[in-house]
């Protein structure tokens, strides 16, 4: 019952993920990549910053509930010692990775040509930072399975069926860039782990100030930004702002508390679908049949690329059961 509220939780914050593509197509209309991800960050960290305040009241308030004596006198103030400390480098150096991955795609989608299917595209080749996972994962001592190279062969054959079965014209510049957005955020992912140990939401409003402190320097050199345009991005920019960075990173937090990291992991690649599926209803965007062949192998590719973890964490079970 727990692993089927996780798995709905995190659907929920695959789907407010997917749909934000459209308020990131939407926003490139009027504003640069690097206003749009400062103002975004920013919101993002300061709703972040709001809900450690509540969970830290909240626990406070619940420690109180349970001390008497000088011994929970003591454990009191060490308690809220540790609930004050901060991961601050961990933060900064998410942050840059972050800004790194978030700028690339958001260039990316505002580089498309009109009658692109932007939100779909832009959406399942940032998905393929999960079979990068898989493969970076085996550079770094892991042994190889054999699905993990199926899964990448499968991901070649939807990113060529989306970006360049038409011919090599029709690759286009904000394709490489989403690749390399995908790149990014496969070493984000990567140093996110390596800083596990860490407060999650501490982790998380820090790397949001600081990708939208150094989006906002990136955005006074090469933007041309103006409160008018701000203004009119209003929307989108509060929808990826709250949505995108406070609510669903913080569902993302609850929903790991009860689903297994295998229905996680394919849960949220569910993105990729929904940003395809928002972009459609919400844009009137259409994936041509040979696009969107591609993005069934690209999606087929991040499920299969979670089997060998699937499979693990069900051993890892059994063997628990077993002793």
């Amino acid at each position: 019952m727990k692993n089927l509220k996780g798995t709905f939780i995190l659907l929920l914050a695959a789907f407010i993920w997917g749909t934000a593509f459209v308020a990131q197509t939407s926003a490139g209309d009027n504003i640069g990549a690097f206003t749009f991800n400062a103002c975004r960050n920013i919101i993002g960290a300061l709703f972040l910053f709001i809900v450690i305040a509540v969970l830290d009241k909240k626990k406070y308030s619940d420690r109180d509930d349970n001390l008497c004596g000088n011994d929970d006198i003591i454990n009191k103030k060490n308690y809220i010692i540790n609930a004050k400390k901060w991961p601050v480098k961990e933060g900064v150096i998410c942050g840059i990775v972050l800004c790194i991955a978030m700028n690339l795609q958001q260039i990316g989608i505002n580089t498309y040509p009109d009658g692109v299917a932007v939100s779909g595209r832009a959406g399942f080749l940032t998905a393929t930072y999960v079979v990068m996972i898989a493969l970076a994962l085996v550079f770094m001592g892991q042994k190889l399975h054999k699905l993990t190279i199926i899964a990448a062969f499968v991901c070649l054959a939807g990113m060529y069926l989306l970006c360049i079965a038409g011919g090599i014209d029709k690759i286009y510049v904000a394709d490489i860039l989403e690749l390399m957005c995908a790149v990014a955020f496969t070493i984000h992912m990567l140093t996110v782990d390596k800083y596990n140990k860490s407060d999650g939401v501490k982790l998380s409003c820090i790397q949001f100030l600081t990708s939208g402190i150094l989006s906002g320097i990136l955005m006074l050199i090469f933007d041309k930004a103006d409160i008018n345009s701000i203004m009119k991005a209003t929307i989108p920019i509060l929808y990826a702002g709250v949505m995108s960075s406070g609510i669903a990173y913080t569902l993302q937090i609850i929903g790991q508390e009860y689903a297994k990291p295998s229905v996680t992991a394919i849960v949220l690649s569910l993105e990729s679908v929904f940003a395809a599926l928002a972009g459609w209803v919400l844009l009137g965007e259409h994936l041509s049949a040979r696009e969107l062949a591609g993005c069934i192998l690209v999606f087929t590719a991040v499920i299969i690329a979670q089997i060998p973890q699937f499979t693990h964490n069900i051993d890892d079970g059994e063997q628990h059961v077993t002793e």
